[in-house]
């Protein structure tokens, strides 16, 4: 029986600091066409240029219908469909690009396709360049630790929840927004206003959590992960009472910390606006 195609993981990687697009597909990355001649060629009309690309080329034209696959990617007006190529197909539309970038831009892409087959037969591999990329960004090893258990946490409710019937994307955010104003009497959208942080600009709540925010997110989501299996729940009607109650654990145990500490758990601090994140955090 012939395998069904799924599409997964939208999210970009850095080439020189400047953003390519890519998503898994069939089992293999596919980037978009637009960002890679934009970097290649420093473009303004990254779609103006290939158009006059193939018209040089009339090799690439013909095959073009193999090589640029519509799939869908984040954009600045929202999740759109683009243009992708893998890495076979990108390596043939570098050939008729001349530029200075082309050699080392081909030994990056190399990389990074390996780096998901790999992670895929290592799993343990894609802990540790998550690690690395925090350490990076100057994240403290202690928040970075409780950050890798919180992503362990989250795959195993995400998991949890494609098993009851829930599909990925618009339900599990519904889900998860339980879950977030339960434990912190804020949507993901309100926290995410409540920190300035723009999801169009790839901003992830969690990367801006402090310390006792991170656990708590954790508890509320292990604490509905558990409720769910015990009481064998499905449907999203099901699912969105487990992740109130789940969260609501949550929640509790940020009203007596407050009451202890006489201090807001929940705070304005990103990592956009200070070194450290490490710490609950102050309230601004």
């Amino acid at each position: 029986m012939k395998k069904k195609s799924t599409q997964t993981n939208m999210h970009p990687t850095i080439f020189e600091e400047k953003k390519v697009r890519r998503t898994w597909y069939n089992e293999k990355w596919y980037f978009v066409i637009t960002d890679i001649v934009q970097i290649l060629t420093d473009s303004k009309d990254a779609q103006g240029y290939i158009k006059d690309m193939r018209r040089r080329d009339p090799e690439l034209s013909t095959g073009w219908g193999q090589i640029a696959t519509p799939l869908t990617v984040e954009t600045k007006g929202g999740v759109q469909k683009m243009n992708c190529a893998d890495l076979e197909g990108i390596f043939r539309i570098i050939q008729s690009i001349p530029s200075p970038k082309a050699e080392p831009f081909k030994r990056w892409l190399a990389k990074v396709g390996k780096e998901r087959i790999d992670e895929i037969s290592n799993p343990e591999l894609a802990v540790n360049r998550a690690k690395e990329i925090y350490d990076k960004k100057g994240y403290p090893k202690e928040w970075v630790d409780k950050r890798m258990r919180g992503i362990a946490v989250r795959n195993t409710l995400t998991d949890e929840w494609k098993e009851r019937g829930v599909s990925k994307g618009f339900e599990y955010a519904i889900l998860t927004d339980e879950i977030y104003k339960a434990t912190f009497d804020k949507s993901t959208k309100e926290y995410m206003d409540y920190k300035n942080l723009d999801k169009k600009a790839g901003d992830n709540l969690r990367d801006h959590m402090g310390d006792i925010e991170l656990i708590l997110t954790m508890l509320g989501e292990a604490t509905t992960t558990k409720i769910t299996s015990e009481k064998d729940s499905r449907g999203l009607d099901d699912l969105k009472r487990d992740a109130m109650v789940g969260g609501g654990v949550a929640g509790r145990t940020r009203k007596d910390i407050e009451i202890q500490t006489g201090k807001k758990v929940t705070s304005r601090d990103n990592f956009k606006n200070q070194k450290s994140l490490k710490g609950g955090g102050r309230e601004r």
